[in-house]
């Protein structure tokens, strides 16, 4: 007995047809080498994370306990940035590869090379009292 194509019920968007050419697991070596890129990423928001509780608590000196913490609250807010931005950057190239589509832009780069040049001017600033 054949069964007849399924009725989707009035207003509802019909199924996802998934086949080969439009979702196919990827070669393993590419997933292992975008997952290594994801930690490496994570390893990058856990040291920022950890200099901004040094810098925000630990670091006592002459300078004004305010801009210390404003510095590590700084650092600690790209390391959440750097830590979502990962995880959608991981899940993006993930689905590229599954389509076999193009790789999206390096947005995490330029974030990155800004936050972390806004936190040197800050330390800069900072020495330079």
């Amino acid at each position: 007995m054949t069964r007849g194509p399924r009725s989707t019920a009035p207003g509802a968007a019909p199924p996802q047809r998934r086949d080969e050419e439009t979702d196919r697991e990827p070669d393993y070596r590419f997933t292992l080498a975008n997952e290594r890129t994801f930690l490496a990423w994570i390893r990058t928001a856990f040291a920022l994370l950890a200099g901004g509780v040094a810098v925000g608590q630990l670091f006592t000196g002459e300078f004004d306990p305010a801009t210390h913490r404003l510095l590590g609250g700084g650092c600690v807010v790209l390391a959440v940035l750097v830590a979502v931005g990962a995880f959608l950057r991981w899940r993006q190239v993930q689905a590229a590869m599954r389509r076999d589509g193009p790789l999206p832009g390096p947005v995490m780069v330029k974030l990155m090379v800004g936050g972390v040049l806004a936190a040197a001017v800050g330390c800069a600033l900072l020495i330079g009292r």
